[in-house]
């Protein structure tokens, strides 16, 4: 080794032992993700979406990520239901990996190293409407059956064929005008059933800060003002809220915008990593679809509520528990990392039915029981098309995709869209929401615009 060193040199030599570090320390990193993956998806499974540990093993752990995906049917865990808790362990050096439950936000993952400990287990439990009328609660959702509903059904039962549309479909769910016309389920999963979001959470991040703007807690054409870039010179202290929900901040990462790892897999926390990224493009000029702009737009919206609740005492919080109660949305969690921030852009477990829900809000333009939740505009201003767009296939407003290009679908059709098959189509001139929620993998994905063109036709026969 050390006439290696001498022949090549001193910065040779720095490059060697950099690259030989980084060899060893990959495979130990990949572990502790996988550990981290593990323990959330178990305990947010379990406990949100309250599903089965056969089932969560066999659609959540699988299907993930290729670089932990292999490492994670070789760890095991330990999960205690009395406190609510799951520890998958990496390393025989290194205390495991640890998700721990709370009623409100769900599953938090603690940073790796961090050792487990005694502590206080909270006995609440959230509360439930379901015996409340639809939709507030489950009671009278389901339309009368007629010809029209009969046909609806039969569309959304081919859902569940992977030779009609693809995927691996779990739900799908279709309103009109106000009642449910189709409901159907896979084995295991029922109504009440949660899965994650994935990237609809973004389009629910978009909902969170609308409720914000009519709240008047913030200015979404304003500066971000993230502390972390009000230093004299930082550039990216121009860009606004409104850039971030368009993902056109400029900002760049290390890998794919919708690749977080450290944060979703590594127990980061948002305030410390999703700030950290540098300009690569003048703000509003570029777009890049990325979880770091939906992360960084939502924790700009927390610290303008908790800015104002200092200067005005009584002020409202960003609270989407509270959000999510007042819809009916009683099984929708917003999970959090360890250090408070929403991991928004993809982090939130939710059932078909409040998906559904959240797509009635939007056919009412934002009021809810005589309530306005959203500012009257806020369904324009979401599905507007005016920052920079994709180079390809749907269009991007503010949080949501936009379906105006479709064939056979109207054009006022917009949607929330996560990995893996995860879908809520809102088309409000007819008065319409679709839900469909999927296990799909890369190979085999759900034609979500052959599925609604079919549910509208079955709608018009």
């Amino acid at each position: 080794m050390l006439k290696k060193l001498a022949s090549i040199g001193i910065v040779g030599a720095l490059f060697c032992t950099s690259a030989f570090a980084q060899e060893v320390e990959e495979p130990r990193y990949d572990r502790a993700l996988a550990a981290g993956y593990k323990a959330q998806f178990l305990c947010s499974g379990l406990w949100n979406g309250g599903k089965l540990l056969a089932d969560i093993e066999a659609d959540e752990l699988t299907g993930s990520y290729e670089r932990v995906e292999n490492i994670i049917a070789t760890l095991t865990a330990d999960i205690d239901d009395d406190t609510r808790e799951v520890r998958v362990p990496f390393a025989d050096d290194m205390p495991p990996r640890v998700a721990i439950w709370n009623s409100r936000s769900g599953c938090t993952a603690m940073p790796i190293g961090y050792e487990p400990t005694d502590r206080t287990v909270s006995t609440e439990r959230r509360k439930y409407f379901d015996d409340r009328s639809w939709p507030m609660g489950d009671r009278n959702a389901l339309v009368r059956p007629s010809q029209r509903s009969r046909a609806v059904q039969s569309a959304a039962r081919r859902a569940f064929q992977p030779e009609v549309y693809g995927g691996k479909t779990s739900a799908a769910l279709v309103i009109k005008d106000g009642r449910i016309f189709a409901e159907h389920y896979k084995d295991g999963h029922d109504l009440h059933t949660a899965q994650r979001s994935w990237s609809v959470a973004k389009s629910i991040s978009g909902t969170l800060i609308g409720h914000s703007v009519q709240q008047g807690m913030v200015d979404v054409t304003a500066s971000a003002s993230l502390p972390q870039w009000q230093q004299s010179g930082d550039p990216r202290s121009a860009i606004t809220i409104d850039q971030l929900m368009r993902m056109a901040s400029g900002l760049t990462s290390d890998g794919s915008g919708a690749r977080t790892d450290s944060i979703y897999l590594g127990g980061s926390s948002v305030s410390e990593k999703a700030t950290s990224w540098p300009l690569l493009h003048r703000p509003g000029t570029s777009f890049r679809y990325a979880n770091n702009d939906t992360l960084l737009a939502v924790l700009a919206t927390r610290l303008e509520h908790i800015r104002k609740q200092k200067d005005t005492p009584g002020a409202p919080g960003f609270d989407p528990y509270s959000f999510f109660q007042k819809l009916g949305m009683t099984r929708t969690y917003a999970e959090r990392d360890w250090q408070g921030n929403y991991i928004l852009s993809s982090q939130l477990w939710s059932t078909a039915r409040d998906f559904g829900r959240l797509g009635m809000l939007y056919l009412d333009n934002g009021e809810w029981n005589g309530e306005r939740l959203l500012p009257e505009n806020w369904r324009n201003y979401v599905t507007s098309a005016s920052g920079p767009q994709p180079p390809r296939g749907f269009g991007y407003g503010a949080t949501f995709w936009l379906l105006n290009k479709s064939d056979g679908i109207p054009e006022d059709a917009f949607a929330a869209i996560g990995n893996r098959g995860q879908y809520l189509v809102i088309i409000a001139s007819l008065n319409l929401v679709i839900v469909r929620r999927g296990y799909d993998s890369a190979d085999s994905r759900f034609k979500i615009e052959d599925f609604t063109r079919d549910v509208i036709e079955a709608l018009n026969p």
